[in-house]
């Protein structure tokens, strides 16, 4: 006797999970229930509804991660993991609750309407981790380095020259103020880039030390043949996309970084 499909679709959150069935026919999408975020109760819930059906799961990319979709896939649960911004949105429905949103996955899952998102293994997550640490780590020496230039700025200490090099920061250490709490502030702000420099470079010789143990390591070398592509950039690219192949053509790869043509013309307007 063949087993019939039964589509789930789960909104996870950090503490909850709300499961919605969508059976083959066209019965509309229901809420089974809610659970709390365990495993372990989510793979008794899953049993379950498995008795005489074969069950399609799906759950929103999102900051729980893959480790519910690896352990799915380990327990042999057939699950896709969806982007959560190419989901069909009814125009204007301005309710959003978890069972509508559970309800919808499932809905959609089983239309075929859903996209798929590529989930990294796990080496190839961990280096991206630590590469979006070094990119975290650069924007805060970016905002200590334009605070520290605006509290310069406000009290008409101008510096004509390249920014950022040893002679400018000597000159800015150089510095003083007749209040001693803006003589603080300087120092509190020297303090903060400092860190945030150190921080930085710290993460960058992380990155170089540990992409060679890792099998990203030939892309990552590879890349860098091109010009102008040097370390951060080729671990940039290779964390990001890992394996190039999942790009069936360069124009599915220029969408995916959003390098696509656009155009917004109206009358004698034209902006492309």
């Amino acid at each position: 006797m063949s087993k019939s499909l039964r589509f789930i679709g789960l909104d996870v959150h950090k503490d909850s999970i709300v499961i919605a069935v969508a059976e083959a026919g066209r019965e509309p999408a229901y809420v089974h229930g809610e659970i709390a975020n365990d495993w372990g109760i989510l793979r008794k819930a899953l049993r379950r509804l498995a008795k005489g059906h074969l069950l399609q799961c799906c759950y929103e990319a999102g900051p729980c991660g893959y480790g519910l979709y690896r352990k799915m896939k380990e327990a042999k649960i057939d699950c896709i993991l969806v982007a959560p911004s190419l989901i069909p949105v009814q125009s204007g429905n301005r309710i959003k609750t978890d069972r509508r949103d559970a309800r919808k996955l499932a809905h959609f899952l089983r239309s075929g309407d859903l996209t798929e998102v590529f989930v990294p293994d796990e080496e190839a997550e961990a280096i991206r981790d630590l590469e979006r640490a070094r990119e975290d780590a650069k924007k805060a020496q970016r905002v200590a380095r334009q605070q520290l230039g605006s509290f310069l700025l406000r009290h008409g200490r101008r510096w004509n020259g390249s920014h950022w090099t040893q002679k400018h920061m000597d000159w800015i250490r150089r510095q003083e103020f007749p209040h001693q709490a803006q003589q603080r502030v300087l120092v509190d702000y020297l303090k903060a880039l400092a860190d945030a420099t150190e921080r930085e470079e710290q993460l960058v010789k992380d990155l170089a030390e540990l992409v060679r143990q890792t099998e990203l390591y030939p892309l990552i070398k590879a890349l860098q043949a091109f010009r102008g592509v040097r370390l951060i950039t080729a671990v940039t690219i290779a964390a990001e996309l890992v394996d190039l192949r999942r790009f069936g053509s360069a124009r599915q790869l220029m969408a995916f970084l959003g390098l696509v043509p656009s155009e917004h013309s109206s009358s004698t307007t034209q902006r492309r």
